[in-house]
């Protein structure tokens, strides 16, 4: 009996590391090594990939390398001999561009290509087609769940592109997330993404305008809290990411608002978002108004500091 658990014991830890040495043979480019990107690398790396990594900013690759990647002298070089690629950059034009002018006739045949950034629907679309017609499998998967998650490896992907693409990019995502989820075709992660975060981005304007109309009523904010957080107003922006300092779990607005979620950020999908709906004769009135607000926020200044920061703009301070 002993004999036989030792046996299965022995097998399993093979097993284990038979699937660890067919990681190591797998090299991911990472293109884009910046707050998210750079977390998201070290967590491939920790996964057992070997990761070749470009990014415009020295000390982006300076940390790449400090965790064990190799570091590439162009978005072309990092694509080079890698088994598949791995995106995140700040706009759509940006990664219409590193693929169309790099990546597509650097990489390898075969290569499965993964898009991280948050960009609009209709280039992610005309990006993946490009990339289909060239032989190459790809897939859109945008992240939720901040910085904080990029390094610990706990984002969650909405992945659009074919069951096949979807199927190859799972293992990759999973070394970066908690969360894999196939929303359907190409483009529709980032469908997913933007109505996520406007749905997000108008919840914290209304939790941020409800925690100051009941200051100023004369209730406590952490009665307040102690009161919605289980009743019929509860959201993720109250019980997860207060925007009070002091009122639930830890946020960054325990640390003046630094940290998190970018005020710039949120306005960045937050034109995604309109912009998509506008195309397609969505009405999106929460949407629009809270495009305005943040928008409103960032020209004081604010775009860099956390978009729970909205109380302190509805306060007046």
């Amino acid at each position: 009996m002993r004999a036989a658990q030792e046996y299965v014991r022995f097998t399993g830890k093979y097993a284990k590391l038979s699937r660890r040495n067919a990681i190591m043979t797998q090299t991911i480019a990472f293109i884009g090594l910046g707050n998210m990107g750079g977390g998201m690398a070290a967590n491939l790396l920790k996964n057992g990939y070997a990761v070749r990594a470009f990014d415009l900013s020295e000390d982006a690759l300076a940390k790449a390398e400090a965790h064990g990647a190799t570091r590439a002298a162009s978005a072309a070089d990092a694509a080079t001999g890698a088994d598949a690629v791995v995106t995140m950059l700040p706009a759509g034009k940006h990664v219409e561009s590193v693929y169309a002018g790099e990546v597509y006739g650097a990489a390898n045949p075969g290569a499965l290509f993964l898009d991280c950034s948050t960009i609009d629907v209709a280039t992610a679309r005309r990006v993946i087609e490009a990339a289909t017609d060239r032989g190459f499998d790809m897939v859109d998967a945008p992240v939720s769940g901040g910085i904080a998650a990029a390094n610990g490896g706990t984002l969650t992907f909405m992945v659009g592109g074919t069951d096949t693409a979807f199927e190859k990019a799972k293992p990759i995502l999973s070394a970066m997330g908690k969360a894999v989820i196939h929303a359907g075709g190409a483009g529709n992660g980032q469908a997913a993404k933007i109505c996520n975060n406007m749905l997000l981005g108008a919840t914290m304007v209304a939790t941020c305008e409800s925690f100051a109309m009941a200051k100023k009523l004369g209730l406590d904010p952490q009665t307040f809290y102690d009161i919605s957080s289980v009743s019929s107003g509860q959201s993720w922006s109250m019980t997860s990411y207060c925007p009070v300092p002091g009122v639930g779990p830890q946020s960054p607005s325990d640390n003046g608002y630094q940290g998190g979620f970018a005020v710039g950020l949120m306005l960045k999908d937050l034109k995604l978002a309109t912009e998509a709906a506008a195309l397609v004769g969505a009405s999106v009135p929460m949407g629009n108004a809270a495009e305005s607000l943040y928008q409103l926020l960032a020209n004081q200044g604010e775009a860099g500091r956390d978009f729970s920061l909205m109380i302190e703009m509805l306060e007046g301070k």
